[in-house]
């Protein structure tokens, strides 16, 4: 077993250990809130103040998925005890699958800093920030990210109850390692390998349905917008899959929901399946054949799944699930406000 997936085993141990269920309260947000302030009491005072901020400023809301310099303390500012506590909050709001891509996903930063050999953008797997929005509290209100390149992830607390865990961005490059020991490592295959397997299975008259142009976008349509924006449904509604096909669909919604903790990916993925598949398109945009440009969204009444795989030589992915009603929590955050402020 590699070094990387014994620490995260033994953060998960710890967290386990750790978890106090308080009665009638969601275990999820009580987790959250328990290791977040494990977190916060280990810190220094200059990195606590880094760390936080008010839950309504608006960085809260300034998610990106480049590199570039973000808000919060970074992993490369902590000590090795705090980063441990880091990981714990991460594994708090994650399941275990999702932890594994998140901090695989930070690892691939000294993989591009040796292909680049320094002359792209700043590389460096400790430039990872959390940041925590509020006070956490076991019954409270607040929210808590943790954001690098090719990694948002945006948790929000309303009342202690999970209230968003969206947006949720993973992101790969190089898509497939080609150099070195880590060589066929491909962090976010699942999101690749079963669409591709659910557009082969696809008749000449459902894929002129689905695939609606024969290039690929250069990116997700819906990019690091603050609201995402509803896309115009394009390709099949899903009830026109066979039924093999469907079991397809729901596996490929699943490795985006399933980057959160099991309690949470399963109410998410029951709302979704409530709609029913009478509401929810797949389309496709490019080639479907492996190493050629392609982008996929899956669209369904309220949240928005999308996949693109053109850059770099169509080795570099980014795969966003978005809330389209709730991201950030608007919708229980707005509900939460006017009960304490309510209009005179």
């Amino acid at each position: 077993m590699g070094m990387h997936l014994k620490y995260i085993l033994s953060v998960l141990l710890l967290l386990n250990s750790v978890a106090t269920v308080v009665v009638g309260a969601d275990p999820a947000a009580v987790e959250m809130a328990q290791t977040a302030n494990q977190f916060l009491q280990a810190l220094a005072p200059e990195q606590k103040a880094k760390a936080t901020y008010p839950l309504t400023d608006p960085e809260r809301v300034n998610w990106h998925f480049i590199p570039k310099e973000r808000k919060g303390l970074p992993l490369k500012e902590m000590t090795q005890a705090q980063r441990h506590l880091a990981t714990g909050l991460m594994a708090s709001g994650l399941s275990s699958k999702g932890l594994i891509k998140a901090t695989t996903i930070m690892s691939l930063e000294q993989i591009l800093l040796e292909i680049e050999q320094g002359k792209g953008p700043k590389r460096d797997p400790e430039m990872y920030f959390i940041t925590i929005f509020g006070e956490p509290k076991e019954a409270g209100t607040w929210g808590w990210r943790v954001e690098g390149h090719h990694l948002s992830l945006n948790f929000t607390v309303v009342e202690g109850q999970v209230g968003s865990v969206t947006p949720s961005f993973m992101g790969t490059n190089p898509g497939e390692v080609r150099i070195g020991t880590r060589t066929g490592l491909r962090t976010l295959a699942g999101e690749e390998i079963i669409a591709r397997e659910l557009a082969k299975s696809l008749t000449p008259e459902q894929r002129a349905a689905v695939i609606y142009t024969n290039t690929a976008p250069a990116d997700i349509i819906t990019s690091a917008d603050r609201k995402a924006r509803v896309l115009e449904p394009k390709g099949l509604i899903a009830s026109k899959l066979t039924a093999t096909q469907q079991q397809l669909l729901w596996s490929v919604i699943a490795e985006y929901v399933g980057r959160a903790r099991p309690e949470v990916a399963t109410a998410e993925l029951a709302k979704m399946r409530t709609a029913g598949v009478g509401q929810i398109h797949f389309a496709w945009a490019g080639s479907t054949e492996v190493g050629q440009g392609h982008y996929y969204r899956i669209q369904g009444p309220g949240w928005l799944l999308e996949y693109d795989n053109t850059q770099n030589n169509n080795n570099h992915v980014h795969a966003v699930w978005r809330d389209l009603k709730n991201d950030f929590a608007d919708d229980p955050l707005a509900r939460h406000y006017s009960r304490e402020h309510p209009t005179k």
